[in-house]
């Protein structure tokens, strides 16, 4: 019955099975590990102590930046060069932008620093002078955004002296010195170069590295990890039902409820024996198309009593023998009122 299995046809569905399934429990193994990854970097962001209360260090010993260097305090030393707006930025549930100046060390390597934060429109608001001469600045690390960074304006069309992403991949395209893979936001606003106090900058406070908490990609993750072993039991349910009806089909053909390769009810299936024949006489030899089906046999029978009442009694399925008897004694009937005419 299940021969069909080795057919072609099913050997391509056999090995779409076969190669679907491993699939599918692999993503959504691999998704699985990924929000376990996510839990644990929470769990070890939790336990280490804040980064912000650690001694400083100088910048180049806390590069590259990573989940554990990721708002760690650090120094440099330069001097104010360029200065850059950074629109889109809210700050305590208000829209501004960022003060981005890039401080060159005595490498001619640029650190770009986050002076502070000023609410109101880039361009419209008078920004404070940034300090002179070679200053020394102490902010927290963060690695160079990216486009999945909150308040990043990737579509660009801003104008001169703006800026939408704060990352060395966009500064380069604009200063002809090299800059530094990561940036810093200074956590106490700097003295002086402002009218008033809402003049002042404010300070910008460090955002958690990116992957180290249970935000919404997380989340993601473990959505992500249900449908894929959802996707997998589709599979396997999907080929036992196909196989099911395979074996439900070759049963009946092989009991003959069904020609081979054809449905029920089609094909010649449920054709009534002997309802066909020269005058629609029955197999069984019944007279004025006597049939089985319905008791159509003996309305049949009564009328071939009739009609051959005067050769004799018939029989049921003796249609053939009365009939010719009828023949018989119509043709007497026939020559002597031919007799009796002349």
């Amino acid at each position: 019955m299940y021969r069909f299995l080795l057919t072609p046809r099913w050997w391509g569905i056999n090995l779409f099975v076969v190669l679907a399934i491993p699939f599918c429990v692999f993503m959504g193994t691999w998704q699985l590990g990924r929000f376990e990854d996510r839990v644990q970097s929470h769990e070890q962001a939790t336990k280490q102590p804040d980064p912000s209360t650690r001694a400083a260090e100088p910048l180049d010993e806390l590069l590259p930046v990573d989940k554990v260097t990721s708002g760690r305090p650090a120094v440099a030393t330069g001097t104010y060069a360029d200065q850059f707006l950074v629109p889109g930025r809210e700050l305590d549930d208000r829209r501004g932008f960022y003060v981005l100046t890039l401080l060159r060390t005595e490498g001619g390597k640029a650190l770009p620093v986050v002076r502070g934060w000023l609410p109101g429109t880039a361009g419209s608001v008078p920004v404070p002078a940034a300090p002179q001469g070679e200053v020394t600045v102490t902010g927290d690390l963060q690695a160079s955004e990216n486009i999945h960074s909150n308040g990043v304006n990737a579509r660009g069309g801003l104008p001169e002296g703006q800026l939408g992403m704060i990352s060395a991949a966009s500064l380069v395209n604009l200063v002809d010195y090299d800059v530094y893979d990561a940036w810093i936001t200074l956590p106490e606003a700097e003295a002086g170069g402002a009218a008033g106090p809402d003049d002042a900058l404010k300070p910008v406070p460090a955002a958690a590295p990116q992957g180290s908490g249970l935000d919404l990609k997380a989340f993601q993750n473990l959505g992500y990890t249900g449908e894929w072993f959802v996707f997998a039991g589709f599979v396997l349910f999907m080929w036992f039902r196909l196989v099911r009806r395979e074996a439900e089909t070759a049963r009946d053909v092989a009991l003959g409820l069904v020609p081979e390769g054809g449905e029920p009810g089609v094909g010649g299936a449920g054709e009534v024996p002997g309802a066909s024949g020269d005058g629609g006489a029955a197999e069984d030899g019944g007279a004025g198309g006597a049939a089985e089906a319905g008791g159509a046999g003996e309305a049949a029978g009564g009328a071939v009593v009739e009609v051959g009442a005067g050769a004799g009694a018939v029989e049921a399925g003796g249609g053939a023998e009365a009939s010719g008897g009828a023949v018989q004694g119509s043709q007497g009937s026939k020559t002597a009122g031919t007799s009796h005419g002349s």
